[in-house]
């Protein structure tokens, strides 16, 4: 009998002892002093760096209220797992000039095993800064700030975390290995500019899964030296679709490889699924494994579009082709409503045309009537049911 008892006892201090250090690893940032509606910067980067220098997984805990936040930047590397669970409003100033001159409100960067999660809510309070945006107009226009830039993340997760009303691009992923983000919610209005949801560059390795993303630009976007990146279950609308680029602006871009998109829904975007190229620019770093599959459109303007001739407000010129080669390409079960009578647009460039495009059971409609499809330096390979290729006039 005293056997076991001293068996119980030495599993019941094992337990305190586990329980102690569990607790230990908790960082509420509370404790810096935080209350509500106060300015959180401070307490923030406080909780970070001490959970940053710990050998040991740490949890930040950001207790469900309403908050202020000026310009953060979280910077890696860290000794160990960390995880950020954020339950509140944090607010961003209205005003860009106060996050002096931080291209992203939050940047987290060289970071592994990072988790961030909670239904937190991060206001990027945008409408004023939407209004400054003179990009339609200027070549040279002035980047305003974004809610959130990952740079350099590896093994990670967002989740269950909400950016609202962002300056700028929502999400910026840049440099990241086997990112995931689940759960993630883009709120806002079609009127924002260049709000894109999440744009992807230079990454491998990517998922964006059963998310809502509504805005005024694409949805999800992909920039240069993207590989292996997947986006399923996603609602997406307001927008701009989900795009491959735009790309071969630049020279010195790599090549887009490995895009699924699956079981998603667009509805009354002005794009569905869309890869789209600069004319008359030095890129030519190819883009090839394309997947759209199983995608529902709902009133969408151009549900399915190659665009090799893309030139946003005709700041370009299309003297000359695209440099950009697109192959294996496919379009799969892809049904629902157009806006507009052509459903299906394919423009591939003059230059280097489109190999390997298929377009398999493209089921849309316009007006109760099937869908048309326009084409050019492309020959589509059809199955099932799809509408015939038309040449551009």
């Amino acid at each position: 009998m005293g056997l076991k008892l001293s068996i119980i006892i030495l599993i019941f201090v094992s337990f305190l002892s586990d329980f102690s250090s569990a607790q230990s690893g908790v960082i509420d940032i509370s404790k810096f002093g935080v209350k509500p509606n106060s300015d959180i910067t401070q307490a923030f980067a406080s909780a970070w760096n001490e959970a940053c220098a710990s050998p040991t997984p740490s949890k930040i805990v950001i207790p469900s209220s309403t908050y202020k936040m000026g310009a953060l930047e979280l910077k890696g590397p860290c000794k160990a797992p960390i995880e950020v669970q954020v339950d509140g409003t944090i607010q961003s100033s209205g005003n860009p000039s106060d996050l002096k001159g931080a291209e992203q409100w939050v940047r987290v960067s060289y970071v592994s095993f990072l988790t961030i999660s909670g239904k937190a809510v991060f206001d990027g309070v945008g409408a004023a800064a939407w209004k400054q945006n003179d990009c339609g107009t200027n070549k040279n226009c002035k980047m305003l700030p974004m809610n959130f830039g990952f740079y350099f993340l590896n093994h990670s997760i967002i989740h269950d975390i909400t950016s609202k009303d962002s300056k700028s691009f929502n999400v910026m992923v840049f440099g990241c290995n086997n990112v995931t983000f689940d759960g993630f919610i883009v709120s806002a209005p079609a009127t924002s500019l260049n709000t894109d949801g999440i744009h992807i560059a230079k990454s491998s390795d990517v998922k964006i899964l059963n998310t809502n993303i509504g805005t005024g630009d694409d949805c999800v976007s992909i920039g240069d030296g993207s590989k292996n990146v997947t986006v399923q279950n996603v609602n997406c609308g307001p927008g701009h679709g989900i795009s491959v680029g735009s790309l071969g602006k630049n020279p010195a871009e790599e090549p887009v490889v490995g895009f699924l998109v699956k079981n998603c829904t667009l509805t009354e975007t002005d794009n569905g699924v869309r890869i789209k190229t600069w004319p008359s620019a030095p890129g030519t770093s190819p883009i090839t494994d394309m997947h759209f599959e199983d995608i529902t459109m709902v009133n969408v303007k151009n549900p399915i579009i190659i665009d090799q001739e893309y030139c946003p407000w005709n700041q370009c010129s299309k003297q000359s082709p695209s440099k950009i080669k697109i192959s294996k390409v496919s379009f799969k079960n892809i049904k629902g409503t157009s806006a507009t009578p052509e459903g299906v647009v394919l423009v591939c460039s003059s230059g280097v045309p489109c190999d390997s495009v298929e377009l398999n059971e493209v089921d849309l409609t316009f007006n109760g009537a099937p869908a048309t499809a326009k084409c050019a330096n492309v020959k589509p390979t059809i199955i099932g049911k799809a509408p015939t290729c038309a040449p551009v006039a």
